[in-house]
């Protein structure tokens, strides 16, 4: 029996309904998924040690306006430690102050129980304490290499080694390394300054393939001549020069770059430049 007009319209009309219902769903997933991909910070938990400085602090501030429980680690700064504290807890934010020697490996463990007692899990690593000294090559000696690289480099490796396997089993978690453009150029602040933050380059790059599978993204910023930092201050031989942009840089500028590399899920293995124009890419 041959089918009508009515019949065939039918059917057609079926098959649209159809299609329009798998586009539907399809364009749903999507929309899961780049949500998914641009995260909402919202009751995360972060640690950022080095927090109760000029850098530190921006970044925690800036964490906790987007929702994040803040961990502002420090080492002998306590006094400042706490009012960054209170400015996130007077804003409506979550925040405790942890104390802890990046240069004692056994702190590293410390700071991340602290944390985690206070706020709760750690979702989100940004070890962020550093030190510098400007130094001539002939002039390093051992004791100052190894203080360096047990603070700029030790540290970070020490701390994600801590936090990494909670974020696996959660399967969402975020590293943020603080670097240097004296990593990919060299700096003046000598030799073994240089060394410690190229060394957290080959950290990114290891523990972002490692961990990608998992939901761990691992990233690195690589800022210089930020005007508001300790660094910078403590070393007035930095600033003879502006950078092309013709202006030195703003710890909140940086604090903003890190917040959105933090809120992707779609950028893992980076280093991302904050210069003014220092290094071009």
């Amino acid at each position: 029996m041959t089918a009508g007009p009515d019949d065939r319209s039918r059917r057609v009309a079926a098959g649209q309904d159809d299609l329009s219902r798998r586009v539907a769903a399809g364009q749903d997933d999507l929309s899961r998924r780049a949500a998914a991909g641009q995260d909402d910070l919202s009751r995360r938990v972060a640690l950022v040690t080095g927090g109760s400085g000029g850098l530190g602090s921006a970044i925690c501030e800036r964490l906790a306006a987007a929702g994040v429980a803040v961990a502002v680690g420090y080492g002998r700064s306590g006094e400042a430690a706490e009012a960054v504290v209170a400015r996130i807890v007077a804003a409506g934010g979550r925040a405790a102050a942890v104390q802890g020697d990046a240069a004692i490996p056994e702190d590293c463990s410390r700071i991340a129980d602290a944390t985690e007692a206070a706020l709760g899990p750690i979702d989100v690593l940004v070890p962020n304490a550093g030190v510098s000294r400007l130094q001539a090559t002939e002039d390093v000696g051992l004791e100052d290499w190894d203080h360096l690289m047990a603070v700029n480099l030790r540290a970070p490796f020490l701390l994600a080694q801590r936090v990494t396997p909670g974020m696996r089993e959660r399967r969402w978690g975020r590293v943020l390394f603080m670097s240097s453009v004296g990593a990919l150029r060299g700096s003046a602040l000598g030799p073994h300054y240089a060394a410690s933050k190229a060394g957290l380059l080959g950290l990114t790059h290891d523990l972002a393939a490692r961990l990608a599978g998992d939901g761990i993204t691992v990233n690195a910023l690589a800022p210089a001549l930020v005007a508001d930092t300790a660094m910078v201050q403590g070393n007035p031989e930095l600033t003879r020069q502006p950078p092309p942009i013709g202006r030195f840089g703003r710890s909140a500028e940086v604090a903003d770059l890190a917040l959105a590399v933090l809120a992707n899920g779609y950028v893992t293995s980076q280093v991302v430049g904050i210069d003014g124009g220092i290094y071009p890419r």
